[in-house]
């Protein structure tokens, strides 16, 4: 059986050398097997995630989603790698990937290399089968944006005044910060040059960190 999987994310211009100190990192942007999709792989609270970025073809549905009320939803920016955990003493990764080609979900592994990740994947542990992905971007630092999303408290609202001292006049607020520049997208975000951005923050992995 071979695990066809429908991903993507923008080929990086000019990407072209890793030390071999990146050799075992999945994260980074991989083209997948049959060229049609590249995805995104990068490191959420811990585990590997991975996510439709690019596709080939653009406008792409989940149409065999065995949820009816998922067949609608974009390709793009849609999860495939799954809460992948770092197995102890190899440089390999273990959780689930979604196939979007037959809707359906397998135990999976990924292996990275220098410039090509392998991932298999198996239904009730045989029928197994997979491919090599091509590195098209380079690695990628940790996300924090969940972290810090979890963490922050929550404002308290203002101190109470003490009693008998003179408020100060409150400062001039801060000129507004400069609006990003195109290019600069939010996850999800249409028209721009990628329109992913960072993985985290997908609503499905994100709220699965959470």
């Amino acid at each position: 059986m071979r695990l066809a999987l429908y991903t993507g994310l923008i080929l990086a211009g000019g990407y072209s050398y890793l030390t071999p100190a990146l050799a075992a990192d999945p994260t980074g942007d991989w083209r997948v097997a049959d060229g049609v999709a590249n995805i995104r792989v990068a490191q959420c609270n811990g585990s590997m995630w991975g996510a439709v970025a690019w596709e080939k073809k653009p406008g792409g549905r989940d149409e065999n989603n065995p949820d009816v009320s998922k067949r609608s939803r974009p390709t793009l920016g849609m999860v495939t790698l799954i809460d992948m955990k770092k197995k102890p003493g190899a440089d390999q990764w273990e959780g689930q990937v979604y196939n979007a080609q037959d809707g359906q979900t397998y135990s999976a592994t990924i292996t990275p290399s220098a410039d090509q990740l392998e991932i298999k994947g198996c239904v009730m542990g045989f029928l197994c089968g997979g491919e090599t992905w091509t590195r098209v971007g380079p690695p990628i630092p940790s996300s924090t944006a969940n972290a810090m999303a979890k963490s922050a408290p929550k404002s308290a609202g203002p101190a109470p005044k003490a009693a008998g001292t003179t408020v100060a006049a409150a400062p001039a607020p801060a000129p507004a910060a400069p609006k990003a520049a195109a290019g600069a997208a939010k996850p999800g975000q249409k028209g721009a040059a990628d329109a992913v951005g960072d993985i985290c923050l997908l609503p499905e992995i994100a709220g699965f960190a959470h």
